[in-house]
Order: structure tokens, then C-alpha cells, then sequence
């Protein structure tokens, strides 16, 4: 295959003018500084991101690229989606299958009565402690682990610590299922730490999952494939409902016939109960609980065993690679690989490497960034909309059983013995909740996702906090009306339904989305996870005013009120909403609020006069690639980084100890030189 060289003026064309598809065929190549070509190169790989679609991706000219098929399918986006979204899968399965487990959990540890008297276990409960301290961990956990995980990966990269976070949650999963009871302490506080170690994976994955997907998406489906990934979380808290309704049709002779056609789940679970709630002993339904309950918590480890494989072999984003890395040769390889089907290519012989410099995450940049307002604005907005939103989505989302028990749906009927009181209860709870899930929930998140991309990002925001005000204050002040009869309670969960619907076909995807787009690729990682971050201490905020305010005035008694506060803060999410840019559609650079231009620079060397001024550029060899068409395998930990510049190319060396490796290369040729020569001489 013949070495093509792409000219710098057609690269400066395509990624100028893509959009007229000028290529400025007729203008004469000229001579360009190197740094400019570099900045070139930059913007014209950034643009084949851009404008990928997702059907076909147009690949016609990349700088170190010389010879690519013209439109491959690409099925990378969909990988990405999968493989992000399976960890929002696992991490909603496992912050919400709480909201039930703790309902058994009551019927095991709760304080009170015999386990020999099923009678006095039916009505047992945790105590306010203990609900709150098994509700907040998770919740705490993700709020450390999203400041942690995003800032690692902008300091160490999104590839290096992306599986990371899925391996804690899984090690913390077998964790708490195999948690018991001991003298020296209690079943209840080795919980809470393991799902306390199990929310600072679970917050890794939501910088990082959102980073990677919005690096590696074009203009065009970026709000789709973030949507995507996101709306895992509806199916991983349908899923725990799914899987405890299907344990409880098969615990029981009475009703098992209705599990016939159910999947190998329900058959595994037929196995491991065989006796009937209804007829074992009290000893024996309380083990079954037990299993139960372990059951459900061991299975959120599945979606992650998958997902974490790809996790641990995806690339880096391109954008790290270029903006921190500053490795654009490496960028450009990654990309040609996993946009298009492998073909061969060859490299520019021509091509220049410089020592450079470009901006770099540090303290005082980080304060210059944030210190002005049209940026620290933005940062604020992403924030506390989160911090808004998360008050209402987790006081509902933890507590729905609560709520459901406080308004009589579904409860158990008078006359049972104990044991079919806790099967009706356990069975009334997981349905009213997969009703919540199914009406609610998942079709929210698809919602969002068919109108992301048309409505954008702003407007979807704007229409779910104003949706969310008015529910919760027609809930809230309506209450003890709407419960006091069986029309009204159906109303009710009505209304609940449509306040899920619209948390997230609203502010619940966009305030992930959003903070995923809009900073910096230095900062992006971090000031998601800050947002992020504010989120969950609202969630903490909201289950330690839950679990305090639910019972002033008597048991329940001040849910409306509680309601009328969630419509306050919907409310405040309106105004926060003004503060953050509609993203639709736009690039990421654009958003970040810098000039693109000139954004590689040369190292400034004093006492050099050249062309830049007090700005030197020092090429070094390019070296041919040992294994084209592949990407290399991403840096590791012990990768020297040098700060202020780095060299585009597979060895990052100062040109000093480059010049010295030359010499000492030559050397010996020198040596045998001289020696033939005084050998000669003396014959």
C-alpha cells in the first residue's frame, strides 16, 4: 500500500469547513509551524467525533490516518451504552432492593417478641436507627465515592480506574450476603459498613460511566447514548421487584401454579423452596425470609461480573488522550480502530513531533476556571439541581414502602395467621412497587431518551420541576383526603406514578447528562462528580428528615407535610435551572467556555529566538508503528508524566536524553570505525 501524506491545508479544510465539505482542493500547500499543525490536527480529529453518526461514520481524512474505509458501520456507541449502562443497572438494583430487604430485615432483627411466635414477628420492624443507618450508607458511600472516582479520573484517567469501581461494588456485594448476626456485633451494623463500601463504588460509576460515554459520542446522539446509559436505573430497580415477586409465587403450594411460565429464576427458586409459607414452621419461614433477602442482594453481582470485563479492556477517550495525555498520534490510532472495521493504514513520514505544552488541571487553574462566573454559575446550576432533585427522588425511592403501608394499599387481610401476613405483606409491597416501577419509572427514563436530543436538555429540566411542584403539592395538600378512601388512594398512586414519570423524563436524566457536557476535559470528571456529589447529600438529607419527620403527630402522620417540602425544593429547582446552558447539540469544547484556538502551545524555552517569539519547538524522529490497524494498550500507572509538555509519540522523552541515547547509540560504530582504521594503518 503506497504512503499517502495528508496536507496540513486540507486537514485545516475539513476541520474548518466540514460542514460545506470545502477541501480547498485549489490552494497550493504551504509551509505551517509545527505547533499550528498540531492544533489542526487536533481540531480535525475532534470533528470526525463530532460528527459521527451513529448509523455510519464518515471517516475521510484523519492527520496520521492515510488510508480508512469511507463509511463503516460502527457499533462502538451501542458497546459503550452496554457496558456503562449494565453498571447503573446493578448500581439502582442494589441502592433500591433495600426498600424491601428492609422490610425483611425487620421481620428478622427487629427488636420485640419471639421467633418461635409468628405472631409476634409479623408486626416486628427495624427501629428508626436502624432503617436510618441500612438507608444512608449507600447514599453516603456514593457521595465519597463520586468526589474520589471523579477526581481520579481526571488525575489518572477514566481507563485506568474504570472497573475499579465495579469490582468494589461486587466484593462489597458477597459482603453483605454473607453478613450474620455475632456476640461481638450486631448483623445490622456489618450491613451498614458493607453497603457503606458498596456506595463508594457505586459512586465511581457515575462520573466516570457519564464522562466516557460523552467523550465518545458525537453531537448528534450524545444525549441519546447518556439517556441510555442512564435509563439502566429504571430497569435495575424493576429488576429486584421482578425477582422478589417471583420468589414469593414460588415460596408458596397455593400459588406456585402461576409460576409456570416464568423464567430459570423462578425455577432455581422452586428448588431452594419447596415448603409452603403457609404451612412451615415458624423457624423454618424465618430461614426462608433470611434466604430470601440474601438472595436478592447476591444477584445485583451478575450485571457486574458481566459488564466488567469490557470495563477493564475499553480505551481511553480520545479527548483525555489528546487535551491531557496531549498524545494526539495515540488518539487518532484509538479512534480509527474503534469507529471503523480494522484496516491497515500507514503514517505520514513527514510528520513532525513536538515538545509541548497545553492546559493543565492544577489548583490555580482549577480556582482561575471556577473563579469566573459564567463558569462557577454553571457548577452551581448542575449542583444543586441535582442536590434538588435527589431530596425528592430518594425520599420517595427509599421509603415507597412506607408510603404504600401508610396509605393501606395492598395491605394484608384480617384473619390470616401469621405466616400468610408476612407473605401478603412481603407479596403487597413488591407489586405496589413494580406498578410504581413499570408506570412510572422505566417509561420516564425512555421518555427522556426519545426527546433528549429534540427538545434538549433545558426545557426537559424546566417541564419536570414544574410537573414535580405541582403533584407533590396536590399530594401533599390533599393527603388525608385522597387516603381516606379506596377512590382516593387509587388517585393517589396515580399521582405517584406521574411524580416518577416526571422525575425522570426530567430533572433526574438531565442533571446526569449536563454535567457530563459541559466543563472541560481536565475538569469534566470532577465537577460531575461534585454535582453528583451534591445529589446525594440531599439524598442523605432527605432519609434523616424522613425517618424523623414521618412520625410527628403520630405514626405516618406528617407524610403530607413531607410532600409539601419535596414540592419546595421542586420548586427551587426551577430557578437552578436558569443557571446551566442548553447543551443540545453542541460540542464539548464549545461548551466548555475556552477558545479552541492555539490550545497546544510550544514549551517556552528563555534565551531562544525563533518564529514564536520566546517559543521554541523541538522535533524529534518519528518511529515507525509496530502494529497498525490496533490500538496500543493505554498508559499504566508507572507511565512517567511530565508536566508542562510531552512528546506525540510512543516513547515521552525530554530531546536532551533523546540526543543522548543517539550518541550512545553510534558509539560503538564509532569505536569499530577507528579500529579497522588503526588495524589497516598498521598492516
Amino acid at each position: 500500500m503506497p504512503n499517502v501524506t495528508v496536507s496540513v491545508e486540507n486537514i485545516k479544510a475539513r476541520s474548518l469547513d466540514v460542514r460545506s465539505g470545502s477541501h480547498h482542493a485549489d490552494k497550493p500547500v504551504r509551509p505551517v509551524p509545527a505547533v499550528l499543525r498540531l492544533n489542526e490536527n487536533r481540531r480535525a480529529l475532534l470533528t470526525e467525533i463530532d460528527n459521527a453518526k451513529f448509523s455510519y461514520v464518515p471517516i475521510n481524512v484523519i492527520p496520521i490516518v492515510t488510508t480508512l474505509k469511507q463509511y463503516t458501520r460502527s457499533w462502538f456507541h451501542v458497546m459503550i451504552a452496554f457496558v456503562s449502562g449494565a453498571g447503573f443497572f446493578t448500581d439502582a438494583y442494589d441502592i433500591f432492593a433495600i426498600n424491601i430487604v428492609s422490610v425483611m430485615l425487620g421481620y428478622l432483627y427487629g427488636p420485640g417478641g419471639s421467633d418461635s411466635d409468628l405472631t409476634t414477628v409479623s408486626s416486628r420492624s427495624l427501629t428508626i436507627g436502624q432503617q436510618v443507618a441500612i438507608k444512608i450508607a449507600t447514599p453516603a458511600g456514593v457521595l465519597f465515592g463520586q468526589l474520589l472516582f471523579g477526581w481520579l479520573g481526571d488525575v489518572l484517567g477514566r481507563k485506568r480506574i474504570y472497573g475499579m469501581e465495579l469490582l468494589l461494588i461486587m466484593i462489597a456485594t458477597f459482603g453483605q450476603v454473607l453478613c450474620a448476626p455475632s456476640v461481638a456485633v450486631s448483623v445490622m451494623g456489618v450491613l451498614t459498613f458493607w453497603r457503606f463500601i458498596m456506595g463508594l463504588g457505586i459512586g465511581g460509576d457515575y462520573p466516570i460511566s457519564a464522562v466516557i460515554s460523552s467523550e465518545f459520542s458525537s453531537v448528534y446522539i450524545r444525549g441519546r447514548v447518556m439517556a441510555a446509559v442512564f435509563a439502566n436505573q429504571g430497569w435495575g430497580q424493576l429488576m429486584y421487584v421482578a425477582i422478589l415477586e417471583y420468589i414469593l409465587l414460588t415460596a408458596s403450594s397455593e400459588v406456585a401454579h402461576l409460576s409456570a411460565g416464568a423464567t430459570l429464576l423462578s425455577f432455581i427458586s422452586i428448588a431452594a423452596y419447596k415448603r409452603s409459607f403457609l404451612h412451615d414452621s415458624p423457624s423454618d419461614v424465618l430461614r426462608s425470609i433470611d434466604q430470601i433477602w440474601r438472595i436478592i442482594i447476591g444477584l445485583g453481582c451478575i450485571p457486574g461480573a458481566v459488564a466488567l470485563y469490557f470495563r477493564l479492556t475499553i480505551p481511553e477517550t480520545p479527548r483525555f488522550t489528546l487535551d491531557i495525555e496531549r498524545n494526539i498520534r495515540q488518539a487518532g490510532r484509538d479512534l480509527s480502530v474503534l469507529l471503523v472495521d480494522r484496516d491497515s493504514y500507514t503514517v505520514d513520514p513527514d510528520a513532525a513531533h513536538e515538545r509541548v505544552i497545553a492546559r493543565q488541571a492544577t489548583t490555580h487553574d482549577f480556582r482561575t476556571y471556577f473563579g469566573q462566573w459564567q463558569n462557577m454559575k454553571i457548577l452551581i446550576g448542575t449542583a444543586y439541581s441535582w442536590f434538588a432533585l435527589d431530596i425528592a427522588f430518594y425520599g420517595l425511592g427509599l421509603n415507597s414502602s412506607i408510603i404504600l403501608d401508610a396509605i393501606g394499599f395492598g395491605s394484608p387481610k384480617s384473619g390470616l395467621s401469621p405466616a400468610a401476613k408476612i407473605y401478603q405483606n412481603l407479596h403487597n409491597v413488591s407489586l405496589g412497587n413494580l406498578i410504581l416501577s413499570l408506570a412510572g419509572l422505566v417509561p420516564g427514563y425512555w421518555a427522556a431518551f426519545v426527546f433528549i436530543d429534540r427538545w434538549g436538555r433545558k426545557p426537559i429540566q424546566f417541564m419536570g420541576f414544574a410537573a414535580l411542584t405541582v403533584l407533590f403539592l396536590v399530594m401533599g395538600f390533599a393527603y388525608n383526603r385522597l387516603v381516606a378512601s379506596s377512590g382516593g388512594k387509587i388517585v393517589f398512586v396515580v399521582l405517584y406514578c406521574l411524580a416518577n414519570f416526571f422525575q425522570n423524563f426530567g430533572p433526574n436524566t438531565t442533571t446526569f447528562i449536563v454535567p457530563g457536557e459541559v466543563f472541560p476535559t481536565r475538569y469534566r470528571a470532577t465537577a460531575h462528580g461534585i454535582s453528583a456529589a451534591s445529589g446525594k447529600c440531599g439524598a442523605v438529607m432527605a432519609q434523616l428528615a424522613f425517618q424523623w419527620l414521618k412520625d410527628v403527630g403520630g405514626t405516618n402522620k406528617f407524610l403530607g407535610h413531607i410532600l409539601e417540602i419535596f414540592a419546595f425544593f421542586m420548586l427551587t429547582g426551577i430557578l437552578s435551572t436558569m443557571l446551566i446552558p442548553e447543551t443540545n447539540q453542541k460540542t464539548l469544547e464549545h461548551l466548555s467556555n475556552e477558545s479552541q484556538e492555539d490550545f497546544i502551545q510550544p514549551v517556552p524555552v528563555s534565551g531562544y529566538g525563533s518564529e514564536y517569539g520566546d517559543f521554541q519547538s523541538t522535533p524529534i524522529r518519528l518511529e515507525p508503528l509496530h502494529s497498525p490497524g490496533h490500538p496500543s494498550s493505554p498508559p499504566t500507572s508507572f507511565s512517567p508524566r511530565y508536566v508542562g509538555y510531552r512528546y506525540f509519540d510512543r516513547e515521552m522523552i525530554p530531546s536532551s536524553t533523546w540526543h543522548a541515547r543517539q550518541v550512545l547509540a553510534t558509539t560503538p560504530i564509532v569505536v569499530a570505525v577507528t579500529v579497522t582504521v588503526h588495524v589497516r594503518l598498521s598492516i
